[in-house]
């Protein structure tokens, strides 16, 4: 089966991010991945909605937003009318996930569920019928660059052994290179978002680190 990738826009260059967009879904990305910051949630402030709004209308894939906000049910009408093809969010930053991840579904808009380092299967089960696709984050929240944790391996394999009761997708995030990216693939994972380890900063086209990619 095809794998999901998913470039992270905030490593993208943004001093040209017209051609960024296109070149990235001519080299074969499924989605552009928007990381959206609040400084609360998480230490660092990422993207914001005129940047989402930006990509969104001039991705020709497609864009999945990741909120790492607090109460993001205030804000799930903002992103959806923005065009986007996915929403995740992180369940302890939201009172009453059930009903945020309902209300992205009645935009017809995938629901993603958040899965940080430390979390595990059994805090978020209740929660897995309303997803279309699980992100399991393999670094903390917040930053890019980081280092591959290797105990979130336990955390994905679970996921992955599980996801045929739900019907949900096994997503990716963080350190992925070509090396976990394969790494992960065994154990069942079905797309990941590419930062810094894999895609961006390489002096090397997109088309050939996606042809590559897709090789593994």
């Amino acid at each position: 089966m095809k794998k999901f990738f998913s470039p992270s826009m905030m490593c993208a260059d943004f001093s040209n991010l017209q051609e960024e967009i296109r070149a990235l879904a001519e080299a074969g990305a499924d989605s552009l991945h928007l990381d959206i910051m609040d400084g609360k949630y998480v230490p660092n402030f990422g993207m914001g909605l005129q940047d989402a709004e930006y990509i969104c209308s001039h991705s020709a894939v497609g864009a999945d937003i990741h909120l790492m906000i607090m109460d993001p049910c205030n804000y799930i009408h903002l992103f959806a009318k923005l065009g986007c093809t996915a929403i995740c969010i992180h369940p302890d930053s939201d009172i009453h996930v059930c009903r945020t991840l309902q209300q992205i579904r009645d935009y017809n808009i995938k629901a993603g569920l958040a899965v940080r380092p430390g979390m595990t299967y059994d805090m978020v089960r209740g929660y897995l019928p309303l997803c279309d696709y699980v992100l399991i984050m393999a670094v903390n929240p917040g930053f890019s660059g980081q280092i591959y944790l290797p105990f979130t391996d336990d955390t994905i394999r679970i996921f992955c052994a599980k996801k045929c009761d739900n019907n949900y997708k096994v997503i990716i995030d963080g350190a992925c290179s070509p090396r976990t990216i394969s790494h992960n693939i065994s154990l069942g994972a079905d797309g990941f978002v590419l930062g810094t380890s894999a895609l961006f900063g390489k002096d090397r086209s997109y088309q050939e680190i996606f042809r590559e990619l897709r090789a593994l």
